[in-house]
């Protein structure tokens, strides 16, 4: 088979961890592609997920490699099983990678936790408030054509099913009281976006907790997702901005990540009180 033109971000996050195992091994590609039967090349594609893998190879790997971590290994061959195509892939070719990426991401996750400093995070957006926000933001100019706002919303609403699933990730979302009070739209949107956080109770896996304007934090605190893996070593972090999101899975920067959310849960609001914030400023539209 040709190598992927475009592999996902999970794809490529299995390689790269291959890549990891190799070189703490002190092996060279050469090395491995001779093991492989295959040659330098074959092992590039394999780090760059430009190539499958099936898991009794990534035993195989590890083996080769001598690595002892069961459950990495258990993981990695997880990853390596995967055949069936989720749902975002009806939007290959429609939406831009990015949100497929990010889609895998949290459909894969066991759990979430996002903080969110000015706009209420994508996954809890109606689509009145989702659409606002994209055709307001400067990352859409010029604007959207229709057909593609049309699927970004949907893509969006979407997302939520994974709170339908019969074992749902846990997701706790850690908005400022600033992206309460933005105005991306009309008062009355806001305020039924902002009831629908204040109703989640129908998604018991969620927590919303809001960040008020009289705590300090940190300028260090920006807003991201942090997507837990089956092991902590496969935990991911999408960083959000206005013009792209990026992953990071270096453990040096998960570490500062996981530190951050902590100390944000510190100083927000607990979920009751986050619920009766959030009513109280929709009143005050």
């Amino acid at each position: 088979m040709p190598p992927r033109s475009y592999p996902t971000a999970r794809q490529r996050r299995l390689g790269a961890e291959l890549r990891k195992l190799r070189e703490k091994a002190g092996m060279s590609g050469s090395q491995v592609g001779a093991f492989l039967g295959g040659e330098r090349a074959q092992v590039s594609h394999l780090e760059s997920g430009r190539y499958g893998i099936s898991a009794e190879r990534v035993r195989r790997l590890a083996s080769f490699y001598s690595t002892t971590d069961k459950h990495l290994i258990d993981a990695l061959a997880s990853m390596a099983d995967e055949r069936s195509k989720g749902w975002w892939e009806e939007y290959r070719g429609i939406l831009s990678p990015g949100f497929l990426d990010l889609s895998e991401l949290e459909h894969h996750a066991k759990y979430l936790r996002a903080v969110q400093m000015l706009h209420v995070p994508g996954i809890l957006q109606t689509a009145e408030y989702a659409r606002e926000v994209m055709c307001n933001s400067v990352s859409s100019l010029p604007a959207l054509p229709a057909a593609e706002l049309k699927a970004r919303v949907e893509h969006r609403l979407r997302r939520r099913e994974i709170f339908d699933r019969p074992a749902p990730p846990t997701f706790e979302a850690f908005i400022h009281e600033a992206a309460l009070r933005m105005k991306y739209c009309e008062p009355e949107i806001m305020q039924a976006q902002l009831g629908f956080l204040g109703d989640l109770s129908e998604f018991p896996t969620v927590t919303v907790r809001v960040i008020p304007f009289n705590v300090q934090i940190t300028p260090s605190v920006h807003s991201l997702l942090y997507a837990g893996g089956p092991i902590p070593q496969l935990d991911t972090v999408q960083m959000d901005s206005a013009f792209n999101a990026g992953f990071v899975d270096a453990e040096s920067q998960l570490s500062r990540y996981r530190a951050m959310l902590d100390s944000v849960a510190e100083l927000a609001l607990d979920a009751n009180e986050s619920s009766k914030f959030i009513r109280r400023v929709a009143k005050e539209m």
